[in-house]
Formats: structure tokens, C-alpha cells, sequence
């Protein structure tokens, strides 16, 4: 019973030095018009919740202008600092107390200790008032300048006018060069299922599905369909062995849709390559099969028509550069000419006012 209570009480105090909190003002004298700040301290573990107040209730005559908070800074033994600053004026001369501010850790509040602050008025001779002038109107100078004012419009004037001379030749430059032009065509593409459709059809138009020759015909129609992957997947069928084209497929099609196409690259490497003779209702059922697979992964909404650009040379690269440089050159000379001008005619309406 004895441990029990001696482990609460320590239970107790280490809760109370874990969290706590501490307040200090920036200066306990100010004058009126100026600014204090109290920061509000609080120490508690890094998984407690912090509330601080945002409006503080004040004696009248305080105005308390912001709350700054700054962000917590991670202290030993698991602890957070979380920290924020209250920014206070006043106008009238007195002695305020102002009371603690609570501060919610984890749902319990923690007051700070009461401070002070002297509030001092500035002292004002009211016997000799007539010494304190009012303010003075705006007062409007006269335009002077060091040298000749209109030495200066005359110099500033042969400047525009040099600014407008250079701004002509430089357009004349522009338009003794001709422009490079450069002509986009527009290039119809056919499809690629459209092309392997039509070797196809000249493939039967021959009829060398029934011809002696087998190696021709799957020669013929393995380029083909190697063509057609090509365009139509990306990569070089016509350089890769037939297993390493259906394991590249498998990739991106239905492996069920490439049974027929397998059984079609195994025969014709079997004619090419083994001297294997076939029949002629299977020269025709692999012919199907390509056919098949061709409908079976076209692409429907494929533009048929390319924008090609020409590529210009070295020399045309260059000469394009040029004439961007001329025509930026023209603008800023051509600003910068009525700028001057614009300035000059306004010297010269002032000089002549006054």
C-alpha cells in the first residue's frame, strides 16, 4: 500500500514538471504609441495537444495587435516547446496589470503568472505653443539645370534624331533581305494493317497460296506480317527470330490471339529452313491466321496524315537569327527615338511656360 502511494506521488510530480508553462514581457515600461510583446511558453510532451488562446481578454486601454506563433522546437527526454508571441500597445499613461493567460495542454489549462506594464506619456510644453508651427504647403521648384537648358533639348533632339536614322536603316536592312520561308507539307500515311492487307491481296492475286514454291509464299507473307508489327507495335521485327517476336507480342496482346500466329512462324521456319512441305489447305489456314491477327489488332482512329517541316540549313538557321535580332533592334530603337521625343517636347513646352 505504501509503494503504491509513493509511485502515484511520483507519478504525479514528474506529470507536473513535464508540462508547464511561462510567460515573460519584453519590457514592463513603454511609451504611449509603442509596442510590447509577452511570449508565452509552454512545455509539453511531443504527443500533447497545445491550445493557445487567440484573443486575450485585457484590461481596457490594451489593444493587443497580433499574435505571432512560432514553431515548436523539440526539446530532451520527448519533450516540445511550443511558443507565441502577443504583440500589445496602448495610448493612455497608467500602470496596467495584466492578468495570466491560460493555455490548454491536453485538454487541461495551465494559467501563466500576472505581469505588469508602465505605460509613460510624452511630456509637451503647452506655455510656448507658438514655437510648434503648423504644417507647410507643397511647395513647387523651379526647373534648373546646370548647364544650358537648351543646349541640353538641342543635344537630346540630335539624339532622336539619330535614334530615328538608325531605326530606318535598320528597316531598310530588313526589307533588302528576303525572308526564309518555310513550306510545311502535309504527307498522307497509309495505315499500317491497309499495307499488310494489300500485300496480302497481291499474295493471292499471284496465287501462290497453291504455287510448288512454299518457301516463297512464306517468305512473302512472314515479311509481311514482320512489316506490319513493325509499324504497328514499334519495334524491329524484321531484324528478330520468330520466338522472339511472339515473346515481344505476348507483351501487349491477348497470348490466346498468338496461338495461330505461332503455329504460322513454326510452319514457314520449317519451309524456309527444314525443307518442310505442306499441304494446301494449310498454306490456306495460315493465310487466315494472318489475316486474323492483322483485323485483330488494327488501329481504327489512326491519322493519316503527317505535317512534315523541312529542315533548314546552317546558313538558313543563321540568316533566321539575324533577322529576329534586325526586327527586336528596329523596336527598341524605334520605342527608345519617340521616348526621346516625347521627352524633348515636353522640355521645351516647360521652358517655354516659365
Amino acid at each position: 500500500m505504501l509503494m503504491a502511494l509513493v509511485a502515484c506521488t511520483a507519478l504525479l510530480v514528474n506529470s507536473s514538471m513535464a508540462q508547464s508553462v511561462e510567460s515573460k514581457i519584453s519590457s514592463m515600461e513603454m511609451l504611449v504609441g509603442e509596442q510590447v510583446a509577452i511570449t508565452v511558453t509552454a512545455h509539453a510532451k511531443d504527443t500533447a495537444r497545445v491550445d493557445f488562446p487567440r484573443a486575450l481578454l485585457m484590461p481596457s486601454g490594451i489593444e493587443v495587435l497580433e499574435a505571432i506563433e512560432e514553431p515548436a522546437v523539440e526539446e530532451p527526454n520527448g519533450m516540445m516547446r511550443h511558443q507565441v508571441n502577443y504583440i500589445l500597445t496602448s495610448f493612455n499613461d497608467t500602470v496596467y496589470p495584466l492578468p495570466p493567460i491560460p493555455v490548454r495542454i491536453s485538454g487541461k489549462e495551465y494559467p501563466t503568472r500576472q505581469l505588469a506594464l508602465q505605460v509613460y506619456t510624452v511630456d509637451v510644453d503647452t506655455t510656448n505653443f507658438e514655437k510648434y508651427y503648423g504644417p507647410k504647403d507643397v511647395q513647387e521648384l523651379p526647373m534648373s539645370w546646370k548647364d544650358d537648358e537648351w543646349g541640353k533639348v538641342l543635344a537630346l533632339s540630335f539624339c532622336a534624331v539619330a535614334l530615328l536614322l538608325l531605326t530606318m536603316w535598320l528597316i531598310a536592312r530588313l526589307r533588302s533581305k528576303k525572308p526564309i520561308v518555310v513550306r510545311i507539307r502535309i504527307v498522307k500515311r497509309i495505315p499500317p494493317h491497309q499495307k499488310a492487307m494489300k500485300a496480302i491481296d497481291e499474295i493471292k492475286a499471284e496465287k501462290m497460296v497453291s504455287d510448288e514454291n512454299p518457301k516463297e509464299y512464306y517468305t512473302r507473307l512472314t515479311d509481311t506480317l514482320r512489316q506490319y508489327i513493325n509499324e504497328r507495335y514499334g519495334f524491329n521485327a524484321m531484324e528478330m527470330t520468330s520466338s522472339e517476336i511472339i515473346e515481344r507480342l505476348m507483351k501487349t496482346d491477348d497470348p490466346k490471339s498468338l496461338d495461330e500466329l505461332r503455329q504460322l512462324f513454326t510452319t514457314a521456319d520449317l519451309v524456309k529452313f527444314a525443307k518442310y512441305s505442306t499441304l494446301i489447305n494449310e498454306n490456306d489456314a495460315n493465310l487466315v491466321s494472318a489475316i486474323d491477327f492483322i483485323n485483330q489488332t488494327k488501329q481504327e482512329n489512326v491519322p493519316t496524315e503527317e505535317i512534315v517541316k523541312p529542315e533548314l540549313t546552317e546558313e538558313q538557321q543563321q540568316s533566321r537569327k539575324m533577322r529576329k535580332v534586325l526586327i527586336a533592334a528596329v523596336a527598341v530603337a524605334a520605342v527608345a527615338a519617340v521616348a526621346l521625343l516625347a521627352y524633348v517636347g515636353w522640355m521645351m513646352y516647360d521652358l517655354l511656360l516659365y
